[in-house]
């Protein structure tokens, strides 16, 4: 495997923040999911995250700088003889500074050169935890850490969340995918997809992806809560006679009675068409009426209005309002 930190792009005196810059701006530009086209991409991209398993955690990376490990995260001493180990050889010890050279024989049919070196081993790994043969217990269980989550929002349209159409949502990771919004979901809550988040650097579960959704204002209806609030306007002569007319809603139009007599701001309830709920029905729509006259001046209204005021005057507006 090649030095991670080539593999990453980065000096080895990167800081922690530039080395985690450097992999998710590699991780992105080279997931499979983007490079679908490229048969290396995934080969790529399984390097990226073992480099980054290495000078991405401080204790591994320090391993490295020292050669204590190699790029694959191996211990030096293993796969390759004992040469590197605590200066010992296969041939027997190896002299340090100061030290006085030396090497063990069988002259008086003792123990070999291999079993006294097994034996050394074999002490060392029982006090590393490395499970050597002699007084070696059962070796404590790895605990690996989850990769981190990440955040991400998507807007969805009110037509969306009431045929429960799915959304696509991009992720930081470079990936895309279809979310179905569950029933009840409001602007503000977030949907949890798990192992959607960046890897985890040593071999754990990914982290999560946190999708905040957030509703795309609609130039008709207001949401509250689970229902709609919609302004219905209605003629002057609608409102006193009454009428049947058509109202909107987010699955099409349909016929409501506006009752005569009617006074504008008055709120009609249209059962069941509001947004989904969490227990599998739906709110109301809310209609408000608004008594609209007409845009140009009309000579017959305005003489009907002065004979209505002169005769049948009445008051609407109590001393609270300064009557």
């Amino acid at each position: 495997m090649r030095d991670p930190y080539q593999v990453l792009g980065v000096e080895k005196t990167a800081s922690e923040a530039e080395i985690k810059k450097a992999f998710r701006r590699l991780a992105k530009s080279s997931h499979p999911d983007r490079n679908k086209d490229d048969p290396k991409a995934q080969d790529r991209f399984a390097e990226l995250n073992s480099a980054y398993e290495i000078v991405g955690d401080k204790e591994k990376r320090e391993k490295f700088d020292r050669g204590e490990i190699g790029a694959d995260g191996k211990p030096r001493f293993q796969g390759g003889g004992f040469d590197d180990f605590q200066g010992f050889s296969s041939r027997g010890p190896r002299p340090g500074p100061g030290a006085q050279s030396f090497r063990w024989t069988n002259e008086g049919g003792g123990a070999t050169d291999d079993d006294i070196l097994s034996e050394i081993l074999s002490g060392f790994s029982s006090r590393a935890g490395f499970g050597g043969r002699r007084g070696a217990g059962p070796r404590p269980q790895q605990t690996r850490t989850p990769g981190e989550d990440v955040n991400a929002a998507v807007a969805v349209t009110l037509e969306q969340i009431v045929l429960g159409e799915k959304v696509r949502a991009e992720l930081p990771t470079g990936r895309t995918l279809e979310v179905a919004i569950p029933p009840g979901t409001r602007s503000g809550k977030q949907i949890r997809l798990r192992g959607q988040g960046w890897a985890s650097q040593d071999g754990g579960p990914a982290g999560d992806a946190m999708v905040t959704v957030e509703f795309i204002p609609h130039p008709l209806f207001k949401v509250e809560g689970d229902n709609l609030r919609v302004d219905l306007p209605v003629t002057l002569d609608e409102a006193v006679l009454g009428a049947k007319v058509r109202v909107p809603t987010l699955g099409g139009s349909v016929t409501m009675t506006v009752p005569a007599n009617s006074n504008g701001g008055r709120v009609m309830r249209l059962k069941g068409k509001g947004l989904p709920t969490t227990t599998g029905g739906h709110g109301d729509l809310l209609v408000a009426l608004r008594i609209m006259l007409p845009e140009t001046v009309d000579p017959e209204l305005e003489a009907l209005m002065q004979r209505w005021r002169d005769s049948n005057r009445y008051s609407v507006r109590g001393p609270e309002y300064g009557a």
